[in-house]
């Protein structure tokens, strides 16, 4: 979910109103970050609280668990500190392989709303079927587009049959309990993960008459370096389809549909806490794990250091927060969530060489200042935001400078101009010294489902 929600104004016209809601009576970060803008490796460095330039654990591809054997993380945290540890749907990353039991004292994986298109080695709890009938539904043909790409209505899907939704009602059971002990529980939204499914209803909240494509400069590439030309160019042939087939605002009203649908979601969980013993006592955190390019840089997908892809919302609400309803400009990152739950909660992070760093002084005073936000993208690539600039630092030393106030898109580099030498260097002194060698490919050991260990095979180089 990128910032295509109301209280952000990200796309004009959107509808969540339980997100907006929640910000209202808790506290917007405007100008939050994710770590790095690919899922695996951003929910890792949040659930863990160190960056991939700390982990090695730069893309999907990387097992965390046998790379960090000895890693504390932020559920582990908790349920060490005696609290009912609890989770469902996609917190770390969801294929086979990611989600140790021992991380919880209960866990519901994700549910697909494609089951025909997910791959057994990779989901062994998922029971492949046979294509159903009209697909693919965003009616382009090949591989990628009737699979992971595809958009559309399930026909004869009841809106509580989605997969989703299994997160949601597995969050309300658990609301309704009596709880003895204090529990920290995480529930993982796919909505506006692609495939982009929603019901009906959703899609038309958007006539397409009224959808908006994001504006793409025909120059906007012009002024980058090879490296980053390279990035945006990316599944740049998805893009090119969707233009042929006049599908660019299709795509989009299906984006537009899921985050409404999952906003619903959303609601439904915020209620049951409402309505749960724990109303008063529970602190809430929103949170999306990267943002999400639809053509802008001519780029669909996420994997860039630019705003489309690492501007994300986030929200907290709870004790120890105060000035609710005021939203804070301070620009942010995810991997702060795990110290900043932790302080909340009165328990320490020492000895845990955790990167990120407590928001509560942000929380508690929307004056409060904080350093710079620095975010991760594969070995050696970084960007550092200020509250004005974003500087792109690649790992074969070639740059990109944005004035963010002036220039929210991206569309200008201004790396090149002699007068922002000593600004690219102050900026730089905040990106990792070194960056950790990229942990083993999940391909590299042999996994065992059912006891879920993993075996490094002999011929791994772990490079």
């Amino acid at each position: 979910m990128n910032d295509w929600v109301g209280c952000l104004q990200g796309y004009p016209g959107v509808h969540t109103p339980n997100i907006d809601a929640l910000a209202k009576r808790g506290v917007l970060f405007t100008d939050a970050h994710c770590t790095s803008p690919i899922c695996n490796p951003s929910r890792t460095s949040i659930m863990t609280g160190k960056r991939p330039s700390t982990t090695g654990i730069y893309d999907n591809d990387q097992f965390w668990k046998p790379a960090l054997p000895d890693t504390v993380t932020m559920p582990m945290f908790f349920k060490q500190n005696g609290y009912l540890t609890a989770g469902a749907g996609k917190i770390f990353h969801h294929n086979s392989g990611f989600n140790p039991p021992d991380q919880w004292n209960e866990y519901r994986m994700q549910h697909f709303d494609d089951p025909w298109y997910r791959r057994p080695e990779w989901y062994d709890w998922t029971e492949r079927m046979p294509n159903p009938p009209g697909h693919p539904f965003n009616g382009m043909a090949g591989d990628n587009f009737a699979g992971e790409f595809d958009f559309g209505v399930l026909p004869g899907r009841p809106e509580r049959t989605y997969g989703d939704m299994t997160a949601v009602r597995y969050a309300e059971d658990f609301l309704r309990r009596e709880h003895t002990k204090p529990f920290f529980l995480a529930v993982g939204l796919w909505h506006p993960h692609i495939p982009l499914f929603s019901p009906q209803k959703y899609f038309d909240q958007y006539p397409i008459e009224d959808v908006k494509i994001p504006e793409v400069p025909a120059d906007d590439l012009d002024d980058l370096p090879p490296i980053a030309q390279e990035i945006a160019a990316v599944r740049r042939s998805e893009h090119e389809r969707i233009l042929k087939e006049g599908k660019w605002d299709d795509a989009v009203q299906a984006y537009l549909a899921a985050i409404t649908f999952a906003d619903e979601m959303v609601g439904q969980i915020l209620k049951a806490v409402d309505e749960s013993d724990q109303a008063d006592n529970t602190i809430i955190v929103f949170w999306s794990d990267h943002g999400w390019h639809l053509g802008e840089k001519q780029h669909w997908h996420k994997s860039t250091l630019w705003e489309r892809a690492t501007h994300v919302p986030m929200i907290w609400h709870g004790p120890g927060i105060t000035h609710n309803g005021e939203d804070r400009a301070q620009q942010i990152e995810l991997v702060d969530m795990y110290p900043t739950l932790a302080e909340l909660c009165g328990l320490s992070t020492e000895g845990l060489g955790l990167d990120g760093i407590s928001l509560v002084p942000q929380l508690q005073d929307p004056a409060a200042t904080k350093r710079p936000t620095v975010i991760d993208y594969l070995p050696g690539n970084h960007a550092v935001l200020t509250d004005k600039w974003r500087y792109i630092r690649y790992h074969d030393g070639t740059e990109e400078l944005y004035d963010r106030v002036e220039d929210p898109n991206d569309w200008h580099n201004l790396a090149a101009l002699p007068e922002h030498t000593e600004l690219k260097k102050e900026l730089a002194e905040w990106m990792p010294k070194t960056s950790a060698p990229m942990a083993p490919h999940k391909d590299e050991y042999d996994f065992d489902p059912a006891t879920y260990t993993y075996r490094l095979l002999e011929t791994s180089t772990g490079d």
